[in-house]
């Protein structure tokens, strides 16, 4: 699996990169959950369970791009859609790149945990902390890792996925892509 992003963000904004490593306090219970700070509200979530290196608007806990020990690889980036942003505070799609990274053991694994935090908490919210604050997107995903990819396209709490085939190539940009949307 080859991985590949180039950054939209705007000109001046400083970008950090992050390591994060693996929760190691909690008491091995695997059903235990944590409360953790995104950009703009908590979550209720399992604990950390992969190391992942991020890299982040200096702003922001959320990430634009990142890997984690599993192998799992994910970006993402802004589209514009008709459906009206969330009215209360939600989360970023940078948001939902760190929260999966820090947590999928695969491809698969990461795109579950995205479109559950996704119908749970939805998103929404300034995405630059320099323009103005109505500047607001939905988010394009690609998740990859050494055996599958993932294209998820979202528009509020609404996605679509669609497996990459193997020995294809795809990319994002910021338009919604997915073609043929499969169930999963």
């Amino acid at each position: 699996t080859i991985f590949g992003k180039n950054s939209d963000r705007p000109e001046d904004e400083a970008q950090v990169i992050r390591f994060v490593p693996r929760d190691t306090t909690g008491d091995g219970k695997e059903s235990a959950r944590i409360r953790q700070q995104c950009t703009y509200i908590e979550v209720e979530i399992e604990p950390r369970s992969q190391d992942a290196v991020l890299s982040c608007p200096a702003w922001m806990p959320g990430a634009e791009m990142g890997a984690n020990s599993a192998g799992v690889v994910i970006g993402n980036e802004a589209v514009w859609t008709k459906v009206p942003f969330e009215s209360e505070p939600a989360l970023l799609g940078m948001d939902l790149v760190r929260l999966a990274l820090e947590r999928a053991a695969s491809a698969k694994h990461a795109l579950d945990i995205i479109t559950d935090l996704l119908q749970r908490y939805g998103q929404g919210g300034a995405c630059s902390s320099e323009l103005d604050s109505s500047w607001q997107y939905h988010n394009s995903f690609l998740i990859a890792d050494a055996s599958e990819a993932w294209v998820l396209d979202t528009a509020g709490r609404v996605w679509a996925a669609e497996r990459v085939l193997p020995g294809s190539a795809r990319s994002i940009s910021n338009n919604l892509s997915v073609h043929k949307p499969v169930m999963v």
